[in-house]
Protein backbone atom coordinates (compact mmCIF):
# COMPACT_ATOMS: atom_id res chain seq x y z
CA UNK A 1 0.00 0.00 0.00
CA UNK A 2 1.17 3.89 -1.31
CA UNK A 3 1.71 5.89 2.33
CA UNK A 4 -1.61 7.90 2.74
CA UNK A 5 -1.16 11.33 3.27
CA UNK A 6 -3.44 13.16 5.09
CA UNK A 7 -4.98 16.06 4.00
CA UNK A 8 -4.39 19.14 6.48
CA UNK A 9 -5.13 22.21 4.19
CA UNK A 10 -4.89 26.03 4.98
CA UNK A 11 -4.74 26.92 8.54
CA UNK A 12 -8.05 26.97 10.18
CA UNK A 13 -9.75 26.96 6.95
CA UNK A 14 -12.06 23.61 7.44
CA UNK A 15 -10.68 21.83 3.96
CA UNK A 16 -8.58 19.58 5.76
CA UNK A 17 -9.88 15.84 6.01
CA UNK A 18 -11.77 15.31 9.29
CA UNK A 19 -10.55 13.44 12.38
CA UNK A 20 -12.32 10.30 11.26
CA UNK A 21 -10.79 10.24 8.18
CA UNK A 22 -7.49 11.53 9.05
CA UNK A 23 -6.63 8.67 12.02
CA UNK A 24 -8.36 6.18 9.47
CA UNK A 25 -5.39 7.11 7.10
CA UNK A 26 -3.06 6.63 10.31
CA UNK A 27 -4.15 3.43 11.37
CA UNK A 28 -3.80 2.36 7.90
CA UNK A 29 -0.34 3.08 8.05
CA UNK A 30 0.24 1.77 10.82
CA UNK A 31 -1.27 -1.44 10.06
CA UNK A 32 1.19 -1.94 6.97
CA UNK A 33 4.53 -0.96 9.08
CA UNK A 34 3.62 -3.45 11.67
CA UNK A 35 2.23 -6.08 9.22
CA UNK A 36 5.97 -5.87 7.64
CA UNK A 37 7.70 -5.35 11.12
CA UNK A 38 8.63 -8.89 10.84
CA UNK A 39 11.37 -8.57 7.86
CA UNK A 40 13.31 -5.66 9.35
CA UNK A 41 16.43 -6.47 10.08
CA UNK A 42 16.76 -5.74 14.05
CA UNK A 43 20.30 -6.42 14.54
CA UNK A 44 23.26 -8.13 13.00
CA UNK A 45 26.20 -10.61 14.51
CA UNK A 46 29.00 -11.21 13.40
CA UNK A 47 30.67 -14.10 12.20
CA UNK A 48 34.18 -15.66 11.99
CA UNK A 49 36.40 -13.33 10.13
CA UNK A 50 33.51 -10.77 10.09
CA UNK A 51 33.44 -7.27 12.17
CA UNK A 52 30.49 -5.02 12.66
CA UNK A 53 30.94 -1.37 14.35
CA UNK A 54 27.09 -1.74 15.95
CA UNK A 55 24.52 -3.95 15.39
CA UNK A 56 21.43 -1.35 14.75
CA UNK A 57 21.11 1.63 12.50
CA UNK A 58 24.09 2.30 9.67
CA UNK A 59 26.09 -1.16 10.28
CA UNK A 60 29.56 -1.04 8.99
CA UNK A 61 30.58 -4.86 7.91
CA UNK A 62 34.26 -5.45 7.60
CA UNK A 63 35.99 -8.90 6.25
CA UNK A 64 39.09 -9.20 8.55
CA UNK A 65 40.81 -12.15 6.40
CA UNK A 66 39.42 -11.20 2.27
CA UNK A 67 42.01 -13.56 1.14
CA UNK A 68 40.35 -16.74 2.61
CA UNK A 69 42.53 -19.99 2.56
CA UNK A 70 41.32 -23.27 0.95
CA UNK A 71 41.71 -26.81 2.33
CA UNK A 72 40.87 -29.78 0.22
CA UNK A 73 38.41 -29.44 -2.94
CA UNK A 74 37.52 -26.13 -3.55
CA UNK A 75 33.46 -26.31 -4.76
CA UNK A 76 30.90 -24.03 -5.61
CA UNK A 77 29.14 -22.15 -8.45
CA UNK A 78 31.79 -19.12 -8.48
CA UNK A 79 34.95 -19.69 -10.60
CA UNK A 80 38.45 -19.23 -8.61
CA UNK A 81 41.20 -18.35 -10.91
CA UNK A 82 45.02 -18.32 -10.29
CA UNK A 83 47.46 -15.46 -11.42
CA UNK A 84 50.05 -17.31 -13.92
CA UNK A 85 53.37 -18.14 -12.16
CA UNK A 86 51.88 -17.59 -9.00
CA UNK A 87 51.99 -21.38 -7.71
CA UNK A 88 55.95 -22.09 -6.54
CA UNK A 89 57.49 -25.07 -6.00
CA UNK A 90 56.82 -24.29 -2.78
CA UNK A 91 52.80 -24.64 -2.73
CA UNK A 92 53.06 -27.83 -4.55
CA UNK A 93 52.45 -31.25 -3.00
CA UNK A 94 54.85 -33.79 -2.97
CA UNK A 95 54.20 -36.14 -5.76
CA UNK A 96 51.66 -34.30 -6.65
CA UNK A 97 52.84 -34.49 -10.60
CA UNK A 98 52.80 -38.23 -11.70
CA UNK A 99 52.82 -39.78 -15.15
CA UNK A 100 49.11 -38.82 -15.49
CA UNK A 101 50.13 -35.03 -15.92
CA UNK A 102 53.40 -35.75 -18.70
CA UNK A 103 52.50 -35.25 -22.12
CA UNK A 104 54.79 -35.72 -25.05
CA UNK A 105 57.97 -33.65 -25.15
CA UNK A 106 57.19 -32.17 -21.72
CA UNK A 107 60.80 -34.47 -20.53
CA UNK A 108 63.32 -33.45 -22.47
CA UNK A 109 67.02 -35.02 -22.76
CA UNK A 110 68.47 -31.69 -20.60
CA UNK A 111 66.10 -32.90 -17.66
CA UNK A 112 67.33 -36.60 -17.48
CA UNK A 113 70.64 -37.23 -15.43
CA UNK A 114 73.59 -38.48 -16.79
CA UNK A 115 73.77 -42.57 -16.93
CA UNK A 116 69.71 -42.54 -15.63
CA UNK A 117 69.01 -45.17 -17.90
CA UNK A 118 69.25 -48.71 -17.17
CA UNK A 119 69.17 -51.46 -18.92
CA UNK A 120 66.04 -52.43 -17.18
CA UNK A 121 64.49 -49.64 -18.77
CA UNK A 122 65.05 -50.20 -22.09
CA UNK A 123 62.77 -51.53 -24.53
CA UNK A 124 62.28 -55.00 -25.79
CA UNK A 125 64.48 -54.17 -29.09
CA UNK A 126 67.27 -53.79 -26.98
CA UNK A 127 67.20 -56.52 -24.40
CA UNK A 128 64.68 -59.64 -26.16
CA UNK A 129 65.45 -62.45 -28.13
CA UNK A 130 62.43 -63.35 -30.91
CA UNK A 131 62.50 -66.45 -32.88
CA UNK A 132 61.57 -65.53 -36.23
CA UNK A 133 58.21 -66.70 -37.38
CA UNK A 134 58.03 -66.88 -41.00
CA UNK A 135 60.87 -64.96 -43.06
CA UNK A 136 60.41 -61.58 -41.98
CA UNK A 137 62.60 -59.99 -39.44
CA UNK A 138 61.09 -57.25 -37.43
CA UNK A 139 63.97 -54.67 -36.30
CA UNK A 140 61.65 -53.31 -33.54
CA UNK A 141 60.35 -56.26 -31.54
CA UNK A 142 63.79 -57.53 -30.34
CA UNK A 143 67.70 -57.96 -30.57
CA UNK A 144 68.30 -61.24 -31.19
CA UNK A 145 66.66 -63.38 -33.86
CA UNK A 146 66.78 -66.99 -34.02
CA UNK A 147 64.97 -69.68 -36.21
CA UNK A 148 65.73 -73.11 -37.11
CA UNK A 149 64.86 -73.20 -41.28
CA UNK A 150 62.28 -76.33 -42.55
CA UNK A 151 62.83 -75.18 -46.39
CA UNK A 152 64.42 -72.89 -48.53
CA UNK A 153 63.72 -69.00 -47.22
CA UNK A 154 63.58 -65.38 -48.43
CA UNK A 155 64.39 -63.42 -45.21
CA UNK A 156 62.98 -59.39 -45.63
CA UNK A 157 63.33 -56.85 -42.71
CA UNK A 158 60.85 -54.62 -41.09
CA UNK A 159 60.99 -51.50 -38.75
CA UNK A 160 64.76 -50.83 -39.68
CA UNK A 161 66.07 -47.68 -38.35
CA UNK A 162 69.19 -45.93 -39.11
CA UNK A 163 71.78 -46.74 -36.61
CA UNK A 164 69.90 -49.97 -35.12
CA UNK A 165 72.46 -53.25 -34.92
CA UNK A 166 70.32 -56.41 -35.05
CA UNK A 167 71.50 -60.19 -34.44
CA UNK A 168 70.69 -62.93 -36.09
CA UNK A 169 71.09 -66.79 -35.04
CA UNK A 170 69.74 -69.02 -37.92
CA UNK A 171 69.78 -72.72 -38.21
CA UNK A 172 69.24 -73.47 -41.95
CA UNK A 173 69.34 -77.36 -41.01
CA UNK A 174 70.53 -78.27 -44.83
CA UNK A 175 68.58 -75.38 -46.35
CA UNK A 176 69.58 -72.42 -47.84
CA UNK A 177 68.12 -68.86 -47.53
CA UNK A 178 68.68 -65.43 -48.64
CA UNK A 179 69.12 -61.74 -47.19
CA UNK A 180 66.92 -58.48 -48.51
CA UNK A 181 67.93 -56.58 -51.21
CA UNK A 182 70.22 -53.79 -49.51
CA UNK A 183 72.29 -56.53 -47.83
CA UNK A 184 76.18 -55.55 -48.11
CA UNK A 185 77.77 -58.71 -46.91
CA UNK A 186 81.19 -57.78 -45.22
CA UNK A 187 82.45 -60.94 -44.22
CA UNK A 188 81.63 -64.71 -44.21
CA UNK A 189 78.94 -66.45 -46.78
CA UNK A 190 75.52 -68.22 -46.08
CA UNK A 191 75.73 -72.22 -44.53
CA UNK A 192 73.33 -74.61 -44.31
CA UNK A 193 74.72 -74.89 -41.10
CA UNK A 194 73.97 -72.62 -38.32
CA UNK A 195 74.95 -68.91 -38.63
CA UNK A 196 75.65 -65.98 -36.66
CA UNK A 197 74.54 -62.76 -38.67
CA UNK A 198 75.33 -59.27 -37.50
CA UNK A 199 73.32 -56.37 -39.30
CA UNK A 200 74.17 -53.03 -38.59
CA UNK A 201 71.77 -50.39 -40.71
CA UNK A 202 73.34 -47.37 -42.70
CA UNK A 203 70.91 -45.95 -44.25
CA UNK A 204 66.94 -46.66 -45.71
CA UNK A 205 67.45 -50.29 -47.16
CA UNK A 206 70.93 -50.39 -46.73
CA UNK A 207 72.52 -53.71 -44.13
CA UNK A 208 76.04 -53.90 -43.80
CA UNK A 209 76.30 -57.64 -42.82
CA UNK A 210 78.48 -59.98 -41.17
CA UNK A 211 78.28 -63.86 -41.31
CA UNK A 212 80.14 -66.26 -39.00
CA UNK A 213 79.61 -70.52 -38.18
CA UNK A 214 79.31 -71.76 -35.43
CA UNK A 215 83.20 -73.67 -35.00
Amino acid sequence: MAQQDIIIGPANQGQGDTLFDAFTKVQSNFDELYADDAGDVNSVSAGTGISVDQTTGAVTVTNASPNATHTGEVTGATELTIASGAVTNAKMAADSVDSAQYVDGSIDTVHLANDIVTYDKLGVEFTESAVISAAEVNFGTAQVFTKTLTGTTAFTYAGTQIGMVKDLIINADGNSFTLPTGTKIIAGTPSTGINFIQVVVTAAGEYWTSISQQQ
